[in-house]
């Protein structure tokens, strides 16, 4: 059997479809499968790759570690390099009352360690989410996923968990003192690229201060200067309780974090002792490549140039097939008449060498979300290989 029928039979899969292109190698903005094709990378392993596919400051990052030590011990027992200088680096490029780091493995366990958190902390347990909302698959994230279609095969779930509409008044008024925390994507993603109005964000905000309220803001895609800020809460003038980071945060290797001031964190140090434990979270080969990816990122404020990026594709994505595009920076969403055409339109393209694909709740829409690195040469390209698309009979 080849690669590809081995990977059918005895990898788990998770669709009936998978895509099943078989990458031999990755650099920069650019994928190369066993023949020899050449792919423009349009989702960098869905906001993974901002700064770019085995970037060569994180290749020797992790050089180095290997050179020292991989697992040791479990997280927060021993003092480790890679984790202390990581989140030293990251609470000195954050809001104050955000200093202290909890790594985990992923995005998805920075949301479990972050709801655990807002519980223990306000003896509450309401806890209030989006519909259309993706925060993780497992229990407790799946819990405030804002889709009854992914939730319902899993239930009972975590009760106590209230979806509402984002950007609603509903959502300000259901919070109360009975509340433990609001948790929001910055941008909603898989929505289909929905920003929040600024004026109703910091309403929340307010809200959650009035009735103390946690906010957490999930960060997990929007981090990392996708949106043109090094965090999406820039661009709303709030800052949250928690913050959930993810995906980017490793540099192209599993990480995840929740931060939070000191004193809010201790909770889960004492009664009980281990309230929030993991063996491999902020394992010291990803902090590595982690803080080598963000030190270039900052270093070459790589966010600064996200606007004028973002300007090059919307310039280029006009035709009579698109029924929108939004975008906050990178994070864009191509809008099709249903998922049937958007379906096809994506297969096309990577059929003609460029990876895109779809958003979980907005099936309707074309995903774009590239290496912040790419280059214009690239976007043009891209921009050409969707636009012969739609010229296609399609």
């Amino acid at each position: 059997m080849n690669q590809r029928e081995l990977f059918l039979r005895h990898v788990a899969q998770t669709s009936t479809a998978p895509l099943a292109l078989e990458i031999v190698r990755a650099e920069g903005c650019l994928l190369f499968d066993t023949t020899g094709k050449t792919y423009i990378d349009l989702i960098g392993g869905i906001s993974v790759a901002n700064t770019g596919h085995r970037h060569p400051k994180v290749i020797k990052a992790i050089q180095k570690q290997l050179d020292a030590y991989m697992h040791i011990m479990v997280y927060g027992e021993f003092v480790e390099t890679p984790q202390v200088q990581y989140a030293t680096q990251l609470v000195q490029h954050l809001p104050s009352t955000l200093n202290s780091v909890y790594f985990t493995n992923s995005g998805a366990e920075a949301v479990e360690g972050a709801m655990k958190l807002a519980k223990r902390a306000t003896n509450r347990t309401k806890i209030i989410a989006c519909k259309n909302a993706y925060h993780g698959s497992t229990q407790g994230a799946l819990s405030i996923i804002g889709s009854e279609y992914w939730r319902n095969a899993f239930r009972p779930l975590l009760p106590g968990v209230l979806h509402l509409p984002y950007n609603s008044e509903a959502l300000l008024e259901a919070i109360d003192e009975d509340t433990a925390c609001v948790i929001l994507e910055t941008v909603q993603a898989e929505a289909g690229v929905i920003a929040p109005e600024k004026g109703w964000i910091q309403a929340v905000r307010d809200k959650c201060t009035t009735t103390g309220t946690l906010l957490i803001l999930d960060e997990i895609q929007t981090g990392f200067g996708r949106t043109g800020k090094l965090w999406g809460f820039e661009n709303f003038d709030v800052i949250p309780d928690i913050l959930l980071l993810g995906k980017a945060i490793g540099g192209g290797m599993p990480l995840g974090a929740f931060v939070a001031d000191k004193a809010l964190m201790m909770q889960l140090a004492e009664n009980p002792v281990l309230g929030h434990i993991t063996t491999f979270g902020g394992h010291p080969v990803c902090c590595a490549a982690g803080l080598a990816s963000f030190e270039m990122l900052i270093q070459e404020k790589l966010y600064e140039d996200v606007a004028r990026k973002a300007g090059l594709f919307l310039s280029a994505l006009q035709h009579a097939k698109i029924q929108a595009v939004r975008n906050v920076g990178l994070l864009m969403a191509v809008e099709f008449e249903n998922f049937e055409t958007n379906k096809k339109i994506i297969d096309a393209i990577i059929a003609r060498g460029a990876l895109t694909d779809w958003f979980l709740f907005a099936s309707s829409c074309l995903r774009i979300c590239p290496p912040l690195t790419i280059t214009d040469e690239e976007i043009e390209r891209a921009c050409h290989i969707i636009l012969e698309v739609l010229n296609d009979e399609i």
